[in-house]
């Protein structure tokens, strides 16, 4: 490929994937938000209330359905900002690792193309074995499945490093962890939205369970972005991030306190 039509290439598709990303990420913690300040408000209410905001000059008043209600309005739905992200970055990871030979340093006993195959299982493997884990009865025990989790999510990047270049052993942990944020939307969350709403359609009970099930997929993202938006930058620090000999432990790190930066965030 024509070296200047990759960069735009690769400006084009960064654009979009880091635009696309704001929207999604900014939903995501502005929904966390408003249902944390609905449980203050019910909680203050006697389990009844509102929340009162101001924005751009407008005013408004939001409520919260504790069992959905067919409306006249039209439904506003929130995936496609999830679908634009991982396609751009996927589309972006292709170009710039896959095609471009980064995926192994010199002298590595893996072929470009061996790592590709192995990116891709990892990739397919992870979601997996991380949505087994959390459709299991384990699932019940949340901090046992957190540090499972976590465990797991430490061998993968030590793997990671290990079979693939310093630089692409961060942005597959990122590919993964990305993946695992939109196959939560498009593969629990949407589907357990659209079963609640078809039971309400057929005048039958909704059952409120896909909704936790759906409202845990959705604390999950907004703890997993955390450490992804810090692999994103961790190419404009190599010295700190990969390029350092101590790479798996730090980017180990990294997600510890991308998860506690997110327990307080949620919290406020």
């Amino acid at each position: 490929m024509n070296y200047t039509l990759q960069e735009w290439l690769n400006l084009a598709i960064r654009w979009a994937h880091v635009f696309a990303a704001i929207m999604w990420v900014g939903q995501t913690y502005f929904f966390t938000w408003l249902d944390h300040r609905f449980t203050e408000a019910e909680r203050e209410g006697g389990g009844k209330g509102q929340v009162w905001m101001v924005h751009s000059g407008g005013f408004y008043i939001v409520d919260k359905q504790k069992v959905p209600e067919l409306l006249p309005q039209k439904l506003h739905w929130f995936r496609w900002e999830a679908a634009f992200t991982w396609m751009s970055g996927i589309a972006l990871f292709i170009l710039v690792y896959y095609m471009g030979g980064l995926m192994v340093e010199a002298g590595s006993r893996f072929t470009n193309l061996q790592a590709i195959g192995i990116s891709v299982a990892m990739i397919v493997i992870g979601w997996l074995i991380y949505d087994t884990l959390w459709i299991s009865p384990l699932a019940k025990q949340d901090m046992v499945a957190v540090v499972i989790s976590y465990l797991l999510l430490a061998a993968t990047i030590y793997a990671s490093t290990r079979i693939f270049s310093s630089r692409a052993a961060y942005l597959q942990v990122g590919a993964m962890l990305g993946t695992f944020m939109t196959a939560n939307v498009w593969a629990r969350i949407l589907p357990a939205q659209r079963q609640l709403i078809a039971a309400t359609k057929a005048g039958q009970p909704a059952d409120m369970r896909l909704a936790d099930r759906a409202k845990q997929r959705s604390k999950h993202n907004t703890f997993i972005v955390l450490p992804v938006v810090a692999i994103m930058i961790s190419n404009h620090f190599p010295v700190a991030t990969y390029g350092n000999q101590y790479s798996w432990q730090i980017l180990c790190g990294l997600v510890l306190v991308g998860w506690g930066v997110a327990a307080i965030i949620r919290r406020h």
